[in-house]
This record gives C-alpha cells, structure tokens and sequence, in this order.
C-alpha cells in the first residue's frame, strides 16, 4: 500500500482503540502522517481541527474522523 497523502493519524500510545487503529494499519502495511497527542503541540492542532481530543482521529484533506471502527472500515476501502 503507498503511503496516503493528506491523512494524518492523532493518536495516543496508551490507548487501546489506537492501538487497535494502529495494529491494523501496520498489518495491512498502510502508511501515512500520524501523530502522538502526548507530543508538544499535537493536541493543540487536533482540537484545531476537530474541535476536540478525542483519539483516535483521522483527518483526510482537513476532515475529521473518529471512532477506530470507522477509522478501520474507511481505510479498508481506501486499500482496495
């Protein structure tokens, strides 16, 4: 799988739906930005974005997702 432009990934490392997202991703071989809520400024530009912090959030071209059973089903598509 290429590497998605304009996705980026906020996540945080200790939690489990991340995980779930993240684990998905890497077993697929699905690559694109993603980002630590836990790292300076992070947090900051997520709730810019999708007006909350809620992880984890997959932002496509501006847009946020949430919730990682719809973060999975979408890039299940985007990988077909």
């Amino acid at each position: 799988m290429p590497y998605l432009e304009n996705h980026t990934l906020y996540y945080k490392k200790t939690c489990p739906y991340c995980q779930k997202v993240l684990r998905f991703m890497d077993e697929q071989r699905i690559t694109m930005n993603t980002r630590d809520t836990l790292q300076p400024g992070n947090q900051n530009d997520l709730v810019r974005i999708g007006g909350k912090k809620q992880v984890p959030c997959l932002v496509i071209d501006g847009k946020a997702l949430y919730e990682s059973d719809d973060i999975i089903a979408y890039l299940r598509k985007a990988n077909v």
